[in-house]
Parts: C-alpha cells; structure tokens; sequence
C-alpha cells in the first residue's frame, strides 16, 4: 500500500511558500487543513468537525475531533456530539454545550487518504494564493486599472490585471455593444471583491458610471484642484450618458473645462468608451427647473412645475418637441430623471385658443372700410 510519511510534507512548506509567494504559516495552515481532511477520509465520517497541528519537528501531526457536549440522551449525532457521561471521561469539568476534543496521532496517510491530502493542499494552496492576490488589489478597489482580456465567455470577459492577478467582468458590467477580443489591452474600474460558497473574485467594469467619472478625472486637471466638480452623472453603457457639472471658483466654465479646446477632453473619454454611447455636459444649477431644463436637453422646455415635495415635475413642451425631450425609447427623460432626482412627466402645451371676432364686429369692420372708399 502506498503511504505518504508526514516528514515528507515537512520540506515542502519553504518549496511551496517560495513558489506560491505566500508566508510559511500559510503554507503550513494549508497542510495541516490538508491532513484533517485526510485522516477524516482514513479514520473518520464526512460529519466530523476535525483539525490538525503538524509538527514540523518530529514529522508527526496531532489530529483533533471536536464535538459538542448534550445532555445524557440517546438521540445524538456521534459524529457531531457527545454525552455529558462521556465527554466528562475525556474532561472532568465538561459542561453541557462545550466542545471537547479527542486527540489521534498520525504519522503516515493511506493511499487514499494520500490522494485526498494532495488534492485539499492543493486546493487550499489556491485559494491562499488567490486570498493574497486580492490583498494585493484591495487598495486598487474604486480606481482604474490597466488588463489584458484572457478569455470571452457568453456572460463574463475573464481579464488578467497583473501580478498573478485576475478578474471577470459581468455583462452587466460591461458596455452594450462593445465587443473584445483575447490579448486586447483595455481600461476597466476595479468594482470590488465578492465571496461566495463558489470563492471569490475581483469584479471589473466599464458599464459603471463611476467609470465614467474617472475617465474624466484623467482629463480635467480642474477636478483635481477642486475648481470644477461633478455633481451627478446618470449612464446606459452603450447608449447615452449625462454628466451634471459645476464650478467652484466664479468665472470657470465648467462645461467648457470638460470639453476642452476643441473638444479635445471629451473627445478622448469618447475614444475610451466608444462613439455609440453619446455624452451630454450639462451644467448644474441649484435653481430645480433650471436644472430639468437643462438635463432634458437638447429639446426645448415651454414650461415646468415642480412639486418639491413628491419630488415631482410636469414638464411641458411644444408638440415638436415632445418626441425629443423624451428620447427614444423614453431614454432621455429616463437619464434626466435619474440625474436631477426628480420623476419627469413630459406634456405638451396646449395652444391658447384665437379669439372668435363676431359676426357683428365683421360687418362694422367691413362697412368702414366701404365708406373710407
């Protein structure tokens, strides 16, 4: 029968921590994880809640089944509990729901419990070694970083971020429309890290606004001197997004400092993004009408009236103009909402009617003019 002596384990704590750039401790937690597993599989049941300490001195490992203490009942699970009765054989001052735990040397696996100590390191090795990646990114988390898309999936573009890093991104996450490649070079904004019983992984977008914002901070230097900030922005990747602007320092445009000379500052967020997805700079204003007004463009507003309090507006406009304040779609009366916070209805105005001149004020007109003849 092949066995796995424990000594053999001890020299592969260094190998595997130089390898995997993770610390001896990991590397020795992973092993010791690896040899409950094993001596459960060997020795024990699937239920058993059990651990194990390595010493890396003798080569010989201490394993531990740790069950809670019930009262003197016959309907128990053993695998997972012990009686009163029993426990106090094994710790005198056991009490009802304490964890007490029964000790098993072990100095060699089984073939099979080998397999299964090779697999659980192995296992336990990658998710120390994807732990110590994240850590790695977790200041990166709400920036823009650089990746390389590794692989398309129908749902998820897998992106290699660097330094052993990677990360997938969603559909939802992604822009609609936009298609990629394996090997392309592209920018993506680190979301942030989601667990689960599957594991974990670093989420990446293009579709979030915040994506967005921070395009722009890479090409207005003003947001950075505090000159001109961002007020709001509301976004469908792919098809249109609003971005509300203001100045903080009188007589600075802000429109004019997002767009650039010539339009060179948007036009190099266009270029990142995509020219199917139009980008609207509207200037903020504390004044709410003047800021629906202004968020609904480019159609022309006749009139608003705003409730406040249900945070409610009726926005009213010439019939030619009603198609384009909502947008196809209903997309830009949708973006305008989301920006200024306020549920937008879009009516038209009713034309005042012309007076009708009566019969009698025609036949006076008439006769003046045939005796001024």
């Amino acid at each position: 029968m092949e066995t796995l002596d424990l000594k053999q384990m001890i020299p592969m704590v260094k190998i595997l921590a130089d390898e995997k750039n993770l610390s001896e401790e990991i590397v020795l937690a992973a092993i010791e994880t690896a040899i409950a597993a094993a001596w459960r599989r060997e020795h024990g049941e699937r239920e058993q809640n059990v651990r194990s300490i390595l010493d890396v001195n003798s080569g010989t490992a201490t394993v531990y089944v740790m069950r809670e203490v019930i009262e003197d009942e016959v309907g128990y699970i053993p695998a997972k509990e012990i009686p009163l009765a029993e426990a106090k054989a094994l710790k005198k001052d056991a009490a009802i729901g304490d964890i007490v735990e029964e000790s098993h040397e072990v100095s060699t696996l089984g073939r099979i419990a080998s397999q299964t100590a090779k697999q659980v390191l192995m296992q336990a090795l990658r998710e120390a070694e994807r732990e110590a990646v994240l850590a790695m990114f977790e200041d990166s988390i709400g920036t823009i970083i650089n990746g390389r898309v590794t692989r398309v999936e129908p749902k998820i573009i897998r992106i290699d971020i660097g330094g052993s890093g990677s990360a997938i991104m969603p559909i939802s996450e992604q822009i609609e429309g936009e298609r990629h490649r394996v090997g392309e070079q592209l920018k993506v904004y680190l979301k942030g890290i989601e667990r689960d019983e599957r594991g974990v992984d670093m989420i990446v977008s293009r579709g979030a606004k915040e994506f967005i914002d921070l395009l722009f901070r890479q090409e207005v230097p003003e947001l950075s001197s505090g000159s001109v900030s961002v007020k709001g922005i509301a976004r469908e990747a792919g098809r249109r997004t609003k971005i509300a602007v203001a100045s903080e320092v009188p007589g600075v445009d802000p429109v004019g400092s997002f767009v650039g000379g010539r339009g060179v500052r948007v036009q190099a967020v266009q270029n990142e993004i995509g020219d199917r997805e139009k980008i609207d700079i509207i200037a903020w204003s504390d004044n709410v009408a003047e800021f629906i007004r202004a968020a609904l463009q480019p159609a022309e507003i006749s009139k608003i009236d705003l409730d406040e309090k249900a945070k409610r507006a009726k926005v009213y406009t010439t019939e030619d103009q009603q198609a384009i304040a909502i947008g196809r779609q209903g997309q830009n009366v949708r973006l305008a909402s989301q920006l200024t916070g306020y549920d937008l209805d879009i009516e038209i105005l009713e034309k005042k009617a012309k007076p009708k001149t009566s019969k009698k004020a025609e036949d006076s007109l008439l006769s003046a003019i045939a005796s001024a003849k």
